[in-house]
C-alpha cells in the first residue's frame, strides 16, 4: 500500500537518487511525519533528544517503508534509536532490494 507519489528511483546502490540521498530523504520524511520545523533533525539526532515515543516510531516506520518501498523488520525497528542507525538500516534494505531485483531480471 503506497500513499502519495513514492515511485522514486531507489536502485542506485550509492544511496543518491534524483530526490536526494537516503539520509536527506529519511530526515525529510521524519520532519514531515512528525510536523517538525525544518532543520530540527540533523544527521546525528537521536530519537530520545527529538522526544519520539513508541507511537511516533510506528508512524515514522510506516512513512519510511512507503517512501523507500521496503519492509523494515520488527526486530530491526526496535533496535533503531537514532537517525544514523535508521539511515544505515535503510541503506542496507535498499541495497538488498536492488541486488535482489537485479538477480531476477
Amino acid at each position: 500500500m503506497s500513499i502519495g507519489n513514492h515511485d522514486r528511483d531507489t536502485s542506485e546502490l550509492s544511496g543518491a537518487t534524483v530526490s536526494g540521498t537516503i539520509e536527506e530523504r529519511v530526515i525529510r520524511v521524519i520532519t514531515e511525519t512528525q510536523k517538525l520545523p525544518e532543520g530540527k533533525i540533523t544527521a546525528a539526532s537521536t530519537f530520545e533528544e527529538l522526544g519520539f515515543d513508541s507511537l511516533d516510531g510506528i508512524n515514522i516506520l510506516f512513512a519510511l517503508e512507503n517512501e523507500f518501498d521496503i519492509n523494515i523488520p520488527d526486530d530491526a525497528a526496535r533496535s533503531i534509536k537514532s537517525i544514523p542507525e535508521m539511515v544505515k538500516g535503510i541503506e542496507g534494505l535498499v541495497e538488498a532490494k536492488a541486488l535482489a531485483s537485479k538477480g531476477t531480471a
